[in-house]
């Protein structure tokens, strides 16, 4: 397992481009207005490399309407200036010649850009997407507020004495903005900014000592895999220490099909999560684990986050936090939400990620079949009084024996079979409610009922996902991508092997080598589970991708006939069921 600690030398390939041979064109616009409807009269601009200047562009534009008093009192051009000026069509192509494959830069950049793109769009050009610095934004990250006032063009020219006067005209704009951005580049040489890839951090408010951090990634694999951030520093007491090897806290799990990519762009500017940045502060290395594909990368992620339980994951931390709708196992049953799948004979539906989808998914199931909804122990004399719900019809009051518990059984009966095989009678039950209420102009309920639908229809289809694989003692199948056929062995729903046969090795032959090293799967219990939720419904994902071939079967993957089904209203069409 690669890791890396400390400092070390970084390669070409992270040193990015050097600052003395990226070309930048500064540029400086002069408009009507400040508004998306005001038109450019001017534009200036420099080319400059290595600091030599290796061109200049300035020229007068014609705009579409007349320009206000004000305007030509700040800038200094009238309307007689640029009454025989060319009109932009006629600039804008020499401007993106002038400025092809440079960085653009100018004072408050999100004003010259945006006229810029809006001309290019107007007019029918695509814009080029150069990378674009601002100077304004670099100042404030590079200069104290004890040196400026602020950053305006002309404080900051004079800060850096240059030999050009901010005017308010294109060209001395544009001159003045150059010999700042040498002032400033200047100063953040000092702080370890010396290649493009740098300054645009720096710009984007990229700490040093996160910079300092990127060489950790250079030796990790490209390939898919899972990496660990993690810390050397003792865990506080009174908590629970889980060390990834002694004295190491991991700190948090995440995976890539490219490790190095992703690893790498936690210390750039494209990371701005705030609790990423502060896991990046605190952490004192990362590791990675190679991965023969991608599945294998992901399902060993959730195995490391259930293990470690990092403190910066949000997800799939604590898998045991799940919660079931259960048929209860008394002389009239009912149905409750529950904490755990136990190894009974009672019926089970689940698991659900959230107390309120597993409430919305009873509600169906009680709008749809008359099961009592009070938690009360009903004798078997049946002599109890009936509530307000059978007065209402919603319930069949097996309390007050207004029906017999063989009566009852064949309620409770119905009721599991929905649960089960056969969700069909409780959406179309959902579904002529949603048109009565609809036709009566009662949309916030009938939004009521289409959630509970939707959660159950959800609920009922995980659940066949996850028990069709997990019945399975051993499936092996294949799926050809862009590196070669990615192959998985599965027992018992838990992802037990993984291999990747290259262009130029017999699929069948690594398939076996696969089969022969996959870890060694027990058959779960009843209420037991060879494999955490989540790890099985991305195999499922997996496993119904098109042009997944299977290699081996030993087991049924399949799920009842009418166990899914599309949530429908009569008389109109039906919705799709999301996932």
């Amino acid at each position: 397992m690669p890791s890396t600690t400390a400092a070390s030398q970084p390669s070409f390939e992270e040193l990015g481009t050097p600052l003395p041979d990226v070309t930048f064109v500064v540029v400086d616009l002069e408009t009507t207005g400040s508004t998306a409807e005001s038109s450019i009269t001017e534009v200036g601009a420099v080319r400059v490399r290595g600091g030599v200047v290796e061109g200049e562009l300035q020229t007068l534009v014609r705009p579409a309407e007349p320009i206000p008093p004000l305007v030509a009192v700040l800038t200094g051009i009238t309307n007689a200036m640029v009454a025989d000026a060319p009109r932009l069509a006629e600039v804008l192509p020499s401007f993106l010649e002038f400025a092809r494959g440079a960085v653009l830069v100018a004072h408050n950049a999100s004003f010259d850009v945006g006229f810029l793109k809006r001309a290019c769009e107007q007019l029918g050009y695509p814009w080029p997407a150069p990378r674009v610095l601002d100077t304004v934004a670099l100042a404030r990250q590079i200069l104290l507020r004890d040196e400026v006032p602020n950053c305006r063009l002309a404080t900051l020219a004079q800060h850096f004495r240059s030999t050009t006067t901010p005017n308010h005209r294109a060209l001395s704009d544009a001159r003045a903005t150059v010999d700042v951005l040498h002032g400033l580049l200047e100063r953040v040489g000092n702080l370890g900014v010396h290649t493009l890839e740098d300054l645009v951090e720096f710009g984007h408010r990229v700490s040093p000592q996160r910079r300092a951090k990127r060489v950790w990634a250079q030796d990790l694999p490209t390939g898919p895999g899972v990496y660990l951030f993690h810390t050397d520093t003792p865990t506080p007491a009174g908590s629970a220490p889980r060390p990834l090897r002694e004295g190491r806290e991991v700190l948090y799990v995440g995976t890539s099909r490219h490790l190095r990519t992703r690893v790498r762009s936690y210390f750039t500017a494209s990371e701005k999560r705030p609790r990423m940045e502060e896991m990046i502060r605190v952490s004192s290395g990362v590791e990675a684990i190679p991965c023969s594909t991608a599945l294998e990368a992901e399902v060993l992620e959730l195995r490391l986050i259930a293990a470690h339980r990092p403190r910066y994951n949000r997800r799939s931390k604590q898998p045991e936090r799940q919660l079931w709708v259960k048929v209860t196992e008394e002389p009239f049953p009912r149905l409750s939400v529950v904490r755990q799948q136990l190894a009974d004979r009672a019926t089970y539906l689940g698991p659900f990620r959230r107390r309120a989808d597993a409430e919305e998914a009873v509600l169906s199931l009680q709008d749809a079949h008359p099961v009592r909804r009070c938690s009360d122990r009903i004798r078997l004399a049946q002599d109890g009084t009936a509530c307000a719900l059978a007065e209402m019809g919603r319930c069949c009051s097996p309390c007050d024996g207004r029906v017999d518990r063989d009566g009852y059984a064949q309620v409770v009966s119905q009721v599991r079979r929905s649960m089960a095989s056969d969700v069909r009678p409780v959406l179309d039950a959902g579904g002529r409610r949603l048109l009565r209420l609809t036709r009566e102009q009662r949309y916030e309920e009938a939004a009521q009922v289409r959630n509970r639908l939707l959660q159950l229809a959800r609920a009922v289809r995980r659940q066949q996902r996850i028990e069709s694989l997990a019945r399975c003692r051993q499936v092996v199948a294949a799926r050809l991508v862009e590196d070669g056929w990615e192959i998985h062995v599965l027992r018992w729903g838990r992802l037990a092997g993984a291999a990747l046969a290259r262009p130029g090795e017999v699929p069948q032959a690594v398939a076996r080598a696969a089969v022969a090293t996959a870890e060694t799967v027990l058959a779960p219990g009843p209420g037991e589970s060879a494999a955490l939720t989540e790890e099985v419904e991305r195999i499922a994902s997996w496993m119904e991708q098109p042009g997944v071939r299977l290699i081996e079967m030993d087991g049924d993957w399949s799920w009842p006939l009418h166990a899914v089904a599309e949530v429908r209203v009569p008389g109109l069409p039906a919705e799709p069921l999301p996932l």
